[in-house]
């Protein structure tokens, strides 16, 4: 390591692991020499993007010389609207990433602990880190929250909880009555951080969001993004919502212009377009069946999802496997980063797609086994 970087640097820095996203389409053509790629590593919606918010981005092209709202007023405004909340208590970031990390930067000193599950999403590790907090992993029990674990972890110097609702990269989410009971019991100046991505794919009766705690006057935030059913992960918007003093002390930590105009604009399109978001779900309904019916038919056991992703054991050396799918141009997320050395997590895709990865799995099976 360069002596200026090790002496100058941050400390903390040293300690942190990269994000592993999933492989890029375009990187996976030059390795393997195919065009035809399938992508079903990073949760992505296969219908795209909402023909509105596509059409709303065309008028604005010509206005790329201009810097987009900083406070980004009318999107704002219609998510409010939407959720009935004050306007006062929504954040707008680049990606709920982003958001994550003003929140860690707002509030985490170094010594303070975070509290999460074991396997969730790597960003909470990542932020806190960063400003030299200490964190606290819980692991999950039959793929769950074991929220009772994560209160018994709870000491003087935790100053936050994440609960990923619905979990990534099980897709299981934590029961109503569970999580009520638990919000009750958690200290009220500790801050609960409910990260809800793939809230809108939930269709089990069982859950409560976060959001409900955040009206009752609790000390929370709800985080959800644009990126996963809406289609707009290349464009970046994601959002929070938050008591409004919370909301003012992390606006004094975020850059101007954080949210690039063109996300703003097909963001506000996309949340006109109910059709698309229930084509959405219709298809991910279908997919989550289907996969679900050829898995038992190999013997392989999965996680049942409330997402648009499932975690399943392949029996064999996921990375092994990860492979052999790659050689047939199917990008899948290995599941050894979650801890879990055989098992894959995949997106579901189109039915077309679904099928290509159920064909290239049982052939690559038949080459590992």
């Amino acid at each position: 390591m360069d002596e200026f970087i090790q002496k100058r640097a941050r400390p903390e820095i040293f300690t942190l692991k990269p994000y592993v996203p999933g492989k890029p389409i375009d990187e996976v053509k030059r390795e393997v020499g195919l065009d035809d790629i399938i992508k079903l590593a990073s949760n992505e919606n296969p219908l795209g993007p909402s023909p509105l918010a596509i059409e709303a981005v065309k008028k604005q092209l010509d206005q790329l010389h201009i810097y987009p709202d900083a406070n980004c007023f009318y999107l704002k405004n219609k998510l409010a609207d939407q959720l009935d909340v004050d306007v006062e208590q929504i954040l707008i970031g680049n990606g709920s990433d982003e958001l994550l990390k003003l929140f860690a930067e707002t509030f985490l000193n170094p010594g303070d602990e975070i509290i999460y599950a074991r396997p969730t999403f790597s960003e909470y590790e990542f932020v806190a880190k960063v400003m030299g907090a200490q964190c606290v992993e819980v692991p999950l029990k039959d793929f769950k929250h074991d929220l009772d674990a994560m209160l018994d972890a709870v000491t003087p110097q935790t100053k936050m909880i994440f609960i990923c609702n619905p979990n990534n990269p099980t897709g299981t989410i934590v029961d109503a009555s569970e999580l009520d009971s638990f919000v009750q019991k958690v200290p009220d100046d500790i801050l609960l951080m409910f990260d809800e991505a793939y809230y809108e794919y939930v269709q089990n009766n069982d859950y409560i969001s976060g959001l409900s705690y955040v009206q009752a006057g609790k000390k929370a935030v709800v985080f959800r993004t644009f990126s996963k059913i809406y289609g707009l992960a290349g464009l970046r918007v994601g959002y929070a919502i938050t008591d409004p003093s919370i909301a003012a002390a992390v606006e004094k930590v975020t850059e101007p212009f954080n949210v690039n105009a063109l996300g703003q604009t097909a963001a506000l399109a996309a949340c006109d377009d109910q059709e698309h978001l229930h084509r959405s779900l219709a298809l991910n309904e279908a997919g989550k069946q289907y996969l679900y019916k050829e898995f038992e038919a190999l013997g392989l056991q999965y996680v049942p999802t409330d997402t648009n992703f499932i975690f399943f054991d392949t029996g064999v050396d996921c990375k092994k496997l990860f492979q052999h799918l790659l050689q047939m141009g199917v990008i899948v997320r290995t599941g050894d980063i979650f801890g879990y050395p055989t098992y894959l997590r995949v997106t579901i895709g189109s039915q077309e797609e679904n099928e290509r990865f159920i064909d290239s799995l049982k052939k690559a099976l038949e080459q590992i086994r």
